[in-house]
């Protein structure tokens, strides 16, 4: 397969729409100007998607596509009778299934910040909504591709001790992303016939990874195999006969949220300040204090019907309870006493090392691994509305709006073409939260 180069143009049948109120127009000149900056912010971001096979529905198709699986045929080691027509074979097609959705989002300006600095404002406004869509796109992308069946862990990695691991809640720092283990991974893939990319597998990660694994002296910069031309969306260097594409949006399986979530205030890791002995308890006592709001949300979590799971110095226990307060009197209630633990243990959500280590999901991609779809005209559309143009809703002209819309969708096609790495990161595991 040809190396596809993402051209947001064509993917999107990007549009800008103005309705305009006399006097309040926008020039054709600014009107391109705005557009070109929405695309150009969204574009860095669309890394999962530059890998998916496109299927594009036609206008009026539908709002499902199905994609079609060709299982390969086997050996024919049965020779031919001279003479004799052979009995022959079939297709064997599957199909998946997958329903378009639509996103978007806007930001209202006021006449006052239009007459003052409308340039300004508008221009960045644009800029936060152009990397928002594209982030948003691609995260759809990538949460489809990272829940893939096909995976395998990073090995836990002593001095010259490696031990294996099996599940996600023993993974620490030290199962780090390594050669050997890109190795491995290529190897997996290989002996699934999966085919390369332009010649090599393709591997996305995050940059927290990327700061472990190009101090090794097997890494080679991008540029110093590759034209500029030839160079993937945020291709950084190859190792292993894998080239690697960095991506802050990589996915990363933080502990689970104790309180909050992601860019929310979450708070996904604690210190024990009350040290449990043999006997154990039921109270689990952090050095940092519990806020009544947290106590709140929490306990609406629990009385919600949620089980909300925790480590506490690795060992697993369900709360059940929560009280506010400063540190030394808030407390967690759990259902079952936890014994043995020492003051300064890591009290953690639940979901990723029982240690409190974050798992990286690096994954190496081959040839019509995954695809992805949009409606031909439905594409990412940039959306600017004048002031007035919201009629009776806006009276007075004091409302004006710069947004947009796209509809996307992605599918898994063949599993075994991807795989999912889960590791961590000596650098940045113990600290780094779900994404």
């Amino acid at each position: 397969m040809d190396k596809l180069i993402l051209n947001l143009q064509m993917f999107a049948d990007t549009q800008t729409t103005q309705l305009n109120s006399p006097g309040n127009d926008l020039s054709p000149e600014m009107k391109t100007y705005y557009h070109a900056s929405l695309i150009d912010n969204a574009e860095p971001n669309l890394v999962y998607d530059q890998f998916g096979s496109k299927y594009p529905i036609p206008a009026h198709g539908g709002k499902t596509i199905e994609f079609r699986r060709y299982s390969p045929l086997p050996k024919a080691l049965k020779p031919i009778t001279e003479g004799v027509t052979p009995k022959g074979n079939k297709l064997n097609v599957s199909t998946l299934t997958a329903t378009i959705q639509q996103y978007g989002d806007y930001i209202e300006i006021s006449d006052v910040l239009e007459v003052t600095a409308i340039d300004r404002n508008l221009q960045e406004a644009t800029n936060l909504l152009g990397s928002q869509a594209g982030r948003t796109m691609d995260t759809i992308t990538r949460e489809v591709v990272c829940a893939g069946t096909n995976k395998m862990f990073a090995p836990k990695v002593s001095g010259a001790t490696n031990t294996e691991v099996l599940l996600r809640a023993d993974v620490t720092t030290e199962c780090g992303l390594t050669p050997a283990v890109v190795r491995k991974a290529v190897a997996k893939l290989k002996r699934m016939n999966a085919v390369p990319i332009d010649g090599s597998f393709v591997c996305i990660i995050h940059p927290d990874v990327t700061c472990d694994l190009t101090g090794d002296p097997e890494w080679l910069e991008a540029h110093k195999y590759a034209k500029p031309d030839e160079i993937y969306n945020g291709e950084i260097g190859r190792l292993a006969g894998v080239r690697f594409v960095e991506s802050t949006e990589a996915k990363i399986i933080g502990p689970g949220w104790l309180f909050g979530s992601t860019g929310a205030g979450g708070v996904c890791r604690m210190t024990l300040k009350t040290a449990l002995d043999s006997t154990g308890s039921t109270d689990i006592i952090p050095a940092e204090g519990i806020t009544a709001a947290q106590a709140a949300e929490l306990t609406a979590r629990i009385a919600g019907g949620e089980t909300v799971r925790m480590y506490v110095g690795g060992k697993e226990a369900v709360i059940s309870g929560v009280t506010a307060g400063e540190s030394g009197t808030g407390k967690f209630t759990v259902s079952a006493a936890v014994k043995d633990v020492a003051a300064g243990a890591l009290i953690c959500g639940y979901g990723a090392g029982k240690d409190g280590s974050a798992i990286y999901c690096s994954v190496l991609i081959a040839q019509n691994a995954y695809g992805t779809t949009d409606v031909s005209g439905l594409g990412l559309q940039h959306i600017v509305k004048q002031l007035g143009s919201a009629g009776t809703g806006d009276p007075l002209d004091q409302r004006a709006t710069t947004g947009w819309k796209a509809t996307k969708t992605a599918e898994r096609l063949v599993e075994e073409y991807m795989l999912r790495i889960e590791h961590s990161s000596a650098s940045f595991g113990d600290s780094a939260e779900s994404n």
